[in-house]
C-alpha cells in the first residue's frame, strides 16, 4: 500500500513535544509534507532555534516515519520559527516577540554574567537576539561586550541605534554617560531614562531582548519589571544556603507583579581549579536547585567558577563567544537552551489577550 501524507501526519501526531506536551501536529509545527514513491519529505518547525530537546524530537519523529509500512527514506528540513506570546507585545517594542528578565536577589552574584552569556549564546543558537542594560546605577554591559568606547548613533535625529556585537543588539545607558559620572537618580528620572532604552531605540524584529536587571528587589527593579510586558524572568543565585533568603525575596517581587519566573540559574556552582581541573564546592553546592524545589520551578543549570568567565567579561568576549567548546561555555549554552524551552512553554501555555 502506497504511503500517503494522512499517514505521514498521524505518525507525527504521535511524537510529543517534550516541553510543550503537544503533539508536533497539534503544535503546527508540521509544514510542507510530501510523498513521493514511499519517500516522505517535510519540513518540521521547532519553536526556537534554541531547542533543549531537538535530539530527543528528532528522533522520536524519524523512528515514527521509519515504523510505518511503505516509507522507503526520509527527507526532513529541520527549521525553528520563534512564536510570539499570545498576551500581547509590549506597546513600545511592537516587534519584539519575548523579553526575558535577568534578575537578582542581591547583587555580586554574577546577574550581569549571566545575562551577556544568555544573549550571546541565543544569537550563537540562530535566533535574533537583543541586550538591554537596565542595571542603571552599575551599567557593567558595555565592558562585558567590549563596546566601552563606542557611541550610539542616531540617524534621523529621533531615535538611537543599538550597538551590534557578536550577532545581538546591544543597548545601555552606560553609552549615554562618562563611565566616571554617578547616577544620582531617583525613581521617576530613571523609569523615564527606561522608557527612552525601549521606545527611543531601534530595535527592529527580535525573537528575544534580554533585560539585565539592577539587584535587589527595591524600588528601581520593581518599576523596571512593571514597565516591561516579559514573557518571564530569571533568577541568578549562588549555592549557599544564605543565598535562599535572597531568592525567596525576588521570587516574591516577581510573584507580585505577575511575572512568570522561567526558573533559577545556580551561578558560581562550583570552582574549578585551572591546574588540576578539581571541582571544589567553595561556596557549598546545591541551594538554587533546593530553592527551585521549593518554589516548584525549572532549575536551570549550574555554572561553574572558572577564571576563563571573568576573563572573557573583563576582555568583552563572553566565554561562549571565546571558548565556545569549554565546559563551563557549554553550560551557558545548555542553561540558555533551558531557557528559551521554557519561553516556549509559557507561550504554549498562556491565553489569548482579547483585542479592541
Amino acid at each position: 500500500m502506497a504511503v500517503t501524507e494522512q499517514d505521514v501526519m498521524a505518525a507525527l501526531a504521535t511524537v510529543m513535544d517534550p516541553e510543550l506536551h503537544v503533539s508536533l501536529v497539534q503544535a503546527g509545527m508540521v509544514k510542507a509534507v510530501s510523498v513521493e514513491n514511499g519517500r516522505v519529505r517535510a519540513k518540521i518547525e521547532l519553536t526556537t532555534p534554541a531547542c533543549p530537546l531537538k535530539g530527543k524530537i528528532q528522533a522520536d519523529a524519524e523512528a515514527a516515519l521509519k515504523a510505518v509500512a511503505g516509507v522507503t527514506g526520509l527527507d526532513i528540513e529541520w527549521g525553528a520559527q520563534v512564536r510570539a506570546s499570545p498576551r500581547g507585545q509590549n506597546p513600545m517594542l511592537p516587534q519584539v516577540k519575548h523579553i526575558v528578565l535577568v534578575g537578582a536577589g542581591k547583587g555580586g552574584v554574577g546577574k550581569s554574567t549571566v545575562a551577556v552569556n544568555l544573549a550571546a549564546a541565543l544569537a550563537q543558537c540562530g535566533a535574533t537576539v537583543g541586550l538591554l542594560d537596565a542595571d542603571f546605577y552599575g551599567p557593567s554591559i558595555p565592558l562585558m561586550t567590549g563596546l566601552s568606547e563606542a557611541k550610539p548613533v542616531s540617524p534621523d535625529g529621533q531615535r538611537l541605534e543599538p550597538l551590534v556585537t557578536m550577532g545581538m543588539k546591544v543597548m545601555s545607558l552606560g553609552f549615554l554617560v562618562e563611565p566616571d559620572q554617578a547616577l544620582i537618580w531617583r525613581g521617576p528620572m530613571l523609569h523615564g531614562a527606561l522608557q527612552q532604552l525601549l521606545r527611543d531605540v531601534n530595535w527592529g524584529a527580535l525573537d528575544y531582548l534580554v533585560v539585565d536587571l539592577p539587584p535587589g528587589t527595591g524600588d528601581v527593579a520593581l518599576t523596571i519589571s512593571q514597565s516591561i510586558r516579559s514573557s518571564g524572568a530569571v533568577l541568578v543565585t549562588t549555592p549557599q544556603d544564605v543565598a535562599l533568603a535572597d531568592v525567596v525575596r525576588a521570587k516574591q517581587m516577581f510573584d507580585k507583579v505577575h511575572i512568570p519566573v522561567l526558573g533559577i540559574v545556580e551561578n558560581m556552582s562550583t570552582f574549578i581549579c585551572p591546574h588540576c581541573h578539581k571541582d571544589t564546592p567553595i561556596f557549598h553546592h546545591g541551594g538554587g536547585r533546593r530553592a527551585a524545589e521549593m518554589f516548584g520551578i525549572a532549575f536551570l543549570g549550574e555554572i561553574p567558577l572558572v577564571l576563563s568567565v571573568r576573563e572573557g567579561g573583563d576582555a568583552g568576549r563572553p566565554v561562549v563567544v571565546a571558548q565556545p567548546d569549554s565546559p563551563e561555555a557549554q553550560a551557558f549554552l545548555a542553561m540558555a537552551k533551558n531557557i528559551a524551552g521554557r519561553v516556549s512553554a509559557e507561550t504554549a501555555r498562556a491565553p489569548a489577550v482579547a483585542s479592541g
